[in-house]
């Protein structure tokens, strides 16, 4: 950011929202939104505490679980889609629907069948971040370029082999910023699982900070999720970065 010639860093956009945040802490605003040296305070005093030492427990291994099968889904289905023009055509209309829909509304009906447990919350953590992997990995394969395909055929490269020596490869890229936007919306997905299906880990906190209305309680949790989810798309975007290279060669 420049101004007036002058070239501030990344970070004075940030500091300039804290500092109107913590004025805005201080009008009659404060009831609702804190000061922000108040919400790091608690920040500071809620993470040691047992209580959010169980939720960060429970919500990450529901938020992992459900990564991990989106990933194992999304990664096959988009090659597929990708490479196969009938499965594209099959697939692609219900992956943009599921993409563009609220689906927070589906969240009930996944109750229904499979209960209030951790089964549902990791199913709509699923739903939230499979889609897009989807989208992004079948792009990827879409561009990778036609000489490289043939090339494996040339040498005699089995269907596996074309598919973990040039497809995962040169679609790398792509496929990483799937997983990375994927991440961000199964944050979403964990939080409004926890809430709507089974009040458990941080939809229990969540609860009980807003039922006794403990603004800065609720905005010191919503700050360390906000931290969470800029940290990890910061970390894989970094990633995503390094493997750049594979687009160029492709």
């Amino acid at each position: 950011m420049v101004i007036s010639g002058f070239r501030l860093p990344m970070a004075a956009a940030l500091l300039i929202w804290m500092v109107i945040w913590e004025i805005a802490g201080h009008t009659d605003a404060g009831f609702i939104l804190p000061p922000l040296s108040r919400i790091v305070w608690r920040v500071i005093e809620i993470v040691p505490t047992p209580s959010f030492l169980d939720a960060l427990l429970i919500t990450g291994r529901s938020f992992l679980l459900g990564n991990v099968i989106a990933i194992g889904v999304g990664v096959p289905l988009g090659m597929v889609m990708g490479r196969s023009i009938i499965a594209d055509r099959l697939l692609l209309p219900w992956v943009n629907l599921f993409l563009s829909a609220p689906l927070s509304a589906l969240v009930p009906v996944i109750m229904v069948l499979f209960g209030l447990g951790e089964t549902t919350i990791v199913l709509t953590v699923v739903l939230f971040s499979v889609w897009i992997i989807v989208l992004n990995t079948r792009a990827g394969v879409r561009g990778i370029s036609l000489s490289l395909v043939e090339m494996a055929r040339s040498f005699g490269a089995s269907r596996w082999q074309a598919f973990s020596r040039i497809y995962l490869w040169a679609a790398l890229p792509e496929i990483l910023a799937g997983i990375r936007l994927g991440m961000i919306r199964a944050v979403k997905g964990v939080v409004i699982g926890q809430l709507l299906v089974s009040v458990v880990g941080f939809g229990t906190l969540f609860e009980i900070y807003q039922s006794h209305f403990l603004m800065e309680h609720f905005w010191a949790l919503l700050l360390v999720l906000f931290a969470f989810a800029f940290t990890l798309n910061e970390g894989l975007a970094r990633l995503e970065r390094s493997v750049g290279y594979y687009a160029a060669s492709r």
